[in-house]
């Protein structure tokens, strides 16, 4: 059964967000403070965490900054924010969803779904020893999920490495947004769109030399990215 952390401080909220996951099997835990569920997502084992951004204590972009740097575990955040701002820091920490209140419960219980069938394909994935992908400089170990610029060693996000190994693996071929929304999140975009924008723009930071004029992942203005070969 898979576990998951709320950290919500609207009670009502995280009751019914948790009432919902538990009819669909899942196990749940909730904090109502940020700084308690911080020390909780750190230490305890859970396969996902729902994080509203505005918390008592510590904030939701502060537990996902410090989660996400030791952990590869998915993120949910939720917030009644819907400057895209917000979105895009989030999504930049490493979150791996972002939604906007209010939602319905069975909104949020289709995304858990779908990040933990991913996260759990992805670890239990039979991939074969040493799958390495190696393309000027860059190398994509996809067994050990790691990648090198120059045998450098650069760290990434679990949806960063799944956008950048996807594109690498279909080098030359367009995607728009949309499908590389439905293809790594498993969900259609609708209004998600700047999610893989920022991802797109996090992946160039750490493997290209320059940004303004990537030599690995193209922008096609109006259509989407492809990865040059």
């Amino acid at each position: 059964m898979s576990r998951i952390l709320i950290v919500e401080d609207e009670e009502s909220i995280a009751e019914l967000e948790k009432d919902y996951l538990e009819l669909s099997g899942f196990e749940v835990e909730i904090e109502t403070d940020g700084t308690k569920g911080l020390e909780r997502a750190l230490k305890d084992e859970f396969d996902l965490f729902i994080l509203d951004l505005m918390l008592p204590g510590t904030d939701g972009f502060e537990i996902c900054r410090q989660v996400r740097a030791v952990r590869n575990t998915p993120i949910l955040m939720v917030s009644a924010k819907k400057d895209d701002i917000d979105k895009i820091r989030g999504l930049g920490l490493g979150a791996d969803d972002y939604i906007t209140k209010p939602f319905s419960p069975s909104e949020l219980v289709a995304r858990v779904k779908a990040h933990l069938a991913r996260y759990e394909r992805l670890i239990g994935s039979g991939m074969p020893e040493n799958e390495i992908i190696e393309i000027r400089g860059l190398k994509i170990d996809k067994t050990a999920r790691r990648v090198y610029i120059n045998g450098e060693e650069k760290n990434f996000t679990t949806k960063e490495f799944d956008l950048l190994t996807f594109l690498a693996q279909n080098p030359n071929h367009v995607f728009t947004k949309d499908e590389l929304f439905r293809e790594i999140w498993d969900m259609e975009s609708v209004g998600d769109i700047a999610t893989v924008t920022v991802h797109i723009k996090k992946i160039r930071e750490k493997i290209e030399y320059n940004t303004a004029k990537p030599q690995y992942i193209e922008t096609i203005w109006g259509v989407g990215y492809r990865f040059k070969m």
